[in-house]
């Protein structure tokens, strides 16, 4: 798949007069590898995302595995760079 900017991150908390530090949410069933990738998320200048917000993927395909990126550049085709991010696993096994 490809990201769709029919399908952007939502804003879930933003940090007011700083650089970074605003949290968005992503759904895709896209990879980490792919999600991660420079210029993956195409819009987010305009979307106002900055150097050092975090970017939570959540997975639509069923896995119970979520990624956090903190955006690492915002170039100046208005794409960004996601740092390698961390997987979250959901997983309960009592």
């Amino acid at each position: 798949m490809a990201y769709s900017t029919n399908n952007p991150p939502a804003l879930v908390s933003q940090m007011v007069g700083k650089n970074g530090g605003s949290k968005w949410m992503y759904d895709s069933a896209d990879a980490a590898t792919v999600v991660r990738a420079d210029g993956y998320i195409t819009d987010g200048a305009d979307l106002g995302m900055k150097v050092g917000d975090t970017v939570e993927q959540i997975d639509t395909a069923g896995g119970t595995v979520h990624h956090q990126y903190t955006v690492v550049a915002v170039n100046s085709n208005g794409s960004v760079d996601l740092s390698d991010g961390t997987a979250v696993s959901t997983t309960d096994t009592d």
